[in-house]
């Protein structure tokens, strides 16, 4: 049986009711934030904690005096021993504005709900055999202040992976309004050239996820480039290389974007500082 963390306790996953109210159901009036377990432990905490801090300032959500990263992380890790994971896992935090009314709330009190899984793998893998994209067209997405946050509002992401699926690509890349290339339709994109990394910056719009901000760290505290910067889809053609990073996946390298053919190089040697930072990190939590 297996359980979550759900108004304040751990209940089975069975006993978890929504009431028809809840802001998360009604309006998407929320975020989430997903995390990768190592060793049975939640890894680069810090990092998540300080995205759900900022998200609360924005979207107006006040948390209690005692919500701090130790509390939020035993939770965590209370459930992940709780559903008997001791290798690999992930994890969900759905965090929603916990109020009657419509779209004006009565009150913007925190709510929450984790759930926890485990997985196959206990490290990153990259994958054997990389990925084909190409460019959703359909839909754009809008550059705001909110663009660059997990909102509970996935509807464009939805309808990417539609229609990736219906074109047999096993990923869609996203643009922004101005026709820039600003991520997948899970994940941040890195494209590799004469051996420096590429990212779009979050002034484009991308979503400022956490795996992404750990690539750059360990590119840079390796000696390799990085630069953030707009991306269109001539940049795509010239690159040498074209990966996809998310905090549950590591990092996923691509093969083909259109008549594009990509190596895999410097993706197989960040996924190695990767997973060692990971270790490293489940050795001191």
């Amino acid at each position: 049986m297996n359980y979550v963390f759900a108004r304040g306790e751990y209940v089975s996953e069975n006993q978890l009711v929504l009431t028809r109210d809840n802001r998360a159901f009604r309006f998407g009036d929320g975020f989430f934030e997903s995390i990768r377990v190592f060793n049975g432990k939640a890894v680069f905490f810090e990092n998540h904690f300080a995205r759900v801090k900022d998200c609360l300032g924005i979207f107006k959500i006040i948390a209690p005096e005692n919500f701090t990263l130790e509390l939020l992380q035993s939770q965590v890790n209370g459930l992940i021993y709780r559903n008997n994971i001791r290798e690999g896992g992930r994890v969900r935090i759905t965090f929603f504005r916990k109020s009657q009314g419509f779209y004006a709330p009565r009150s913007n009190d925190l709510g929450y709900i984790i759930e926890a899984e485990a997985t196959p793998e206990n490290n990153f893998l990259l994958n054997p055999s990389g990925k084909s994209v190409d460019i959703y067209t359909e839909l754009r997405k809008d550059i705001n202040r909110l663009s660059i946050y997990k909102t509970l509002n996935a509807q464009l992401y939805v309808m990417s992976s539609l229609w990736a699926k219906e074109k047999g690509y096993d990923e869609a890349l996203v643009q922004n309004n101005k026709g820039a290339v600003i991520e997948s339709t899970s994940s941040n994109i890195f494209i590799v050239s004469n051996g420096v990394l590429y990212t779009p910056g979050l002034d484009d719009g991308c979503v400022a996820g956490t795996m992404r901000m750990n690539i750059i760290n360990l590119a840079i505290d390796n000696k390799i480039k990085v630069y953030e910067c707009t991306l269109n889809p001539q940049n795509l053609l010239t690159a040498d290389e074209l990966f996809l990073t998310n905090a549950i996946r590591g990092l996923e390298w691509v093969v083909s974007y259109r008549t594009k053919r990509y190596y895999n190089e410097m993706a197989k040697k960040i996924l190695t500082f990767l997973n060692k930072s990971a270790n490293e990190y489940t050795k001191g939590a």
